[in-house]
């Protein structure tokens, strides 16, 4: 049985994710008790290295083995680079286990829009987004069509401001004709501190990985009358 206020881990590679993922989830999951666990090390050696090893598999298996052991609830894993990784925890307990980005883009294409637009400020970014959509296509809207347009920009990474950051993703996107999008995904935790000002500079809906994760663990972890409770209470 859920308890009244789930613990939600969530196992980070860098930093900033920590602050990023904790912001959406006090916006969207404010329920949730959060639990952080970091392991700076995760993405540096897995760049070292050229990929995911065993060794590495196997280190995130114990990270996860651990949370698992501390009694949570619903776990998140904010690295894209190990997401492989929790194919294999989904094997090994019953409990919600989330990809980086997996509810963005399965929300993305669940909902009406056609034209899809990926915006990332790292090369690598972009192409595993991409796959990672066309992935779940099959499943998700096996009967509708997709167009994905990419848009890359290097200079939103050492941007000063959100406000910035937002200008370099909106000038990328127009660049590569995706202005007519019909929704924006941020491939990286990293640009999610931009994501209204991107939205207002380009009048179009803007999602983030961490906010349409809280949301998806959100109606995993909270009974469905109990969220229609809160929703009511809280309206105007």
């Amino acid at each position: 049985m859920i308890e009244s206020r789930p613990l939600v881990a969530m196992i980070h590679a860098v930093p900033a994710a920590t602050r990023i993922a904790q912001e959406a989830f006090a916006r969207e999951f404010p329920r949730a008790r959060v639990w952080n666990v970091l392991d700076d090390r995760l993405l540096d050696d897995a760049r070292d290295a050229g990929g995911l090893t065993d060794a590495l598999r196997r280190r995130m298996l114990r990270l996860i083995a651990h949370v698992m052991d501390g009694g949570a609830q619903g776990l998140l894993l904010t690295c894209s680079s190990y997401g492989e990784v929790v194919d294999t925890a989904r094997t090994l307990w019953d409990v919600p286990v989330l990809k980086s980005d997996e509810a963005m883009f399965q929300a993305a294409l669940a909902g009406p829009y056609r034209r899809i637009a990926v915006v990332a400020s790292t090369p690598p970014a972009v192409p595993a987004a991409v796959a990672q959509l066309e992935a779940l296509v099959p499943a998700v809207r096996p009967d509708r069509p997709v167009d994905i347009v990419t848009a890359l920009s290097e200079e939103a990474a050492v941007a000063g401001s959100a406000e910035a950051t937002a200008r370099h993703l909106a000038d990328a996107l127009r660049a590569a004709g995706g202005a007519d999008a019909d929704v924006v995904l941020l491939a990286q935790y990293s640009l999610t501190p931009a994501r209204e000002e991107l939205a207002a500079l380009l009048g179009l809906p803007v999602l983030d990985g961490a906010g349409a994760a809280a949301r998806e663990l959100r109606g995993l972890l909270v009974p469905a009358d109990e969220r229609t409770a809160t929703t009511a209470a809280v309206a105007p």
